[in-house]
């Protein structure tokens, strides 16, 4: 395998075989300007940045295991070592906005820029925006353009990180559009994470298995546990870890009201390795301990 590093904004551009960044931690890309010509198709790109980028691509792309028409524009976000493998794209337009985490990490309000979830999903779970809401986030896009031509001041960081916020923002609403508009999608997911949550817990203890994780479930439905956990608190109003809490403490239920085992037996036939564990998540699920709500039979 491949492997290409990119850890500064310079290195984007000479890779990318554009013109020199106007800023040392920020820029603005115009994607149909990109030379790919160079680019091997089976490499694997770690870009050291936080990346926002809106793709336009002739044909249809992918997005889990259905392909899609994005004429009108894909929003893709990256975090800082992920590895992307974008194959051999042809026809690419629209924009991309690259970031050095040294520039949000320089305060608080950037910093909190950084803990948006869409960070973490996978490029084929990506934000298909329509040519109203594109031209809603190009008017951001060009403010930043146009603050990072400009002399760097006092007022810079300011004005390019409050731009970033309101992009970030509007991202954060269209994605919860898409949640709510793919129905049919997001149906299929719910019912099938309840089915291999049901699945789950069906087993007789989680001795060997464990308590699952997030990732687990993610896993089985080809997505992100990022994706997995907003898709269902969007949709259902409850996050991935607050259904495998819920079904946990409902299965200790239970085992405590129709068997006599010891707690310490149930937590462990739960998959727990420490009681204490079991009967904290318990007393803050339920308001009461393990011993307690056994007293109430």
């Amino acid at each position: 395998m491949d492997y290409v590093d990119i850890n500064s904004i310079s290195e984007l551009h000479d890779f990318f075989r554009y013109e020199k960044p106007l800023h040392p931690l920020v820029t603005v890309v115009d994607l149909a300007k990109v030379d790919r010509s160079h680019r091997k198709p089976d490499a694997v790109y770690r870009l050291d940045l936080y990346s926002i980028a809106c793709k336009k691509i002739e044909g249809s792309f992918q997005y889990g295991r259905t392909n899609y028409d994005f004429s009108e524009g894909t929003m893709m976000f990256t975090a800082p070592h992920q590895t992307l493998s974008p194959g051999m794209e042809n026809k690419v337009s629209g924009w991309g906005i690259y970031i050095h985490p040294d520039f949000l990490n320089a305060t608080g309000k950037g910093h909190k820029l950084t803990e948006y979830s869409f960070f973490g999903y996978d490029t084929s779970e990506g934000l298909h925006i329509s040519e109203a809401e594109r031209l809603v986030l190009e008017d951001c896009v060009k403010n930043i353009q146009k603050e990072i031509s400009l002399n760097v001041d006092k007022h810079s960081y300011h004005i390019i990180l409050t731009n970033l916020e309101l992009l970030l923002s509007y991202c954060e609403r269209f994605y919860e559009r898409q949640f709510f508009t793919r129905t049919k999608a997001s149906n299929d997911v719910v019912a099938n994470f309840e089915r291999l949550l049901n699945d789950y817990f069906a087993q007789e203890t989680l001795v060997q298995s464990g308590i699952p994780d997030v990732a687990y479930f993610a896993g089985k439905l080809n997505m992100s546990p990022n994706y997995l956990s907003d898709l269902l608190k969007k949709y259902t109003g409850k996050s991935c870890q607050e259904y495998i809490h819920l079904k946990l403490i409902d299965k200790a239920k239970a085992l405590l009201w129709s068997t006599d085992e010891s707690i310490s037996g149930i937590a462990y036939d739960l998959g727990f390795e420490h009681p204490s564990h079991f009967t904290k998540l318990f007393k803050n699920k339920t308001g009461m301990s393990p011993k307690s709500y056994r007293n109430l039979n």
